[in-house]
């Protein structure tokens, strides 16, 4: 299913027409990314994955050209580009033009909860606030309605193995 979502994602104008990608790296029984990564790198796209500051509880953004040798075990285990990388490959968040995220449920009006954090609801509206944003979701995720805090960024397209849900915000 992850490798359906991916080929839907790398049909979209969003993405095709776009330069600079921030793609979260999967963990647990998120939408599998690597195949993604790897199709976005081999067309030539600019791909960023986050980094995750705790302490400051929010996301860097660096660029990453392959992904066996830039990633390693970061902040719970997610796959991070090396330390060694991160400052000369640190690019400004606003440059980035599409945010491709995850969540643990999304909804029919572009809704999304993660993980509790807020890292990715801050990243949106502080850092990337223009960038096109995508949810990748397994079907079984979306639900009609979420109820949602003040704070709840809202998407603008969610892409399922079985549907696109393109928001009107």
């Amino acid at each position: 299913m992850s490798r359906e979502i991916a080929q839907k994602i790398l049909l979209l104008d969003e993405i095709a027409t776009r330069e600079i990608l921030f793609v979260y790296v999967d963990f647990r029984s998120e939408v599998e990314t690597h195949f993604l990564i790897a199709e976005l790198l081999k067309r030539d796209k600019r791909v960023v994955v986050p980094v995750t500051l705790v302490t400051e509880k929010r996301l860097l953004s660096v660029e990453i050209t392959d992904l066996e040798k830039d990633l390693v075990p970061g902040y719970c285990s997610i796959p991070e580009p090396r330390v060694e990388i991160r400052k000369s490959r640190l690019i400004a968040s606003s440059d980035i033009e599409t945010i491709i995220l995850p969540g643990s449920v999304f909804d029919e009006r572009g809704g999304r909860l993660g993980y509790g954090g807020g890292y990715y609801d801050r990243f949106m509206a502080c850092d990337a606030p223009n960038a096109i944003r995508i949810g990748l979701a397994f079907d079984f995720q979306v639900v009609d309605r979420l109820s949602l805090q003040a704070h709840d960024e809202l998407l603008d397209l969610v892409v399922t193995e079985k549907r696109m849900i393109q928001v009107i915000r």
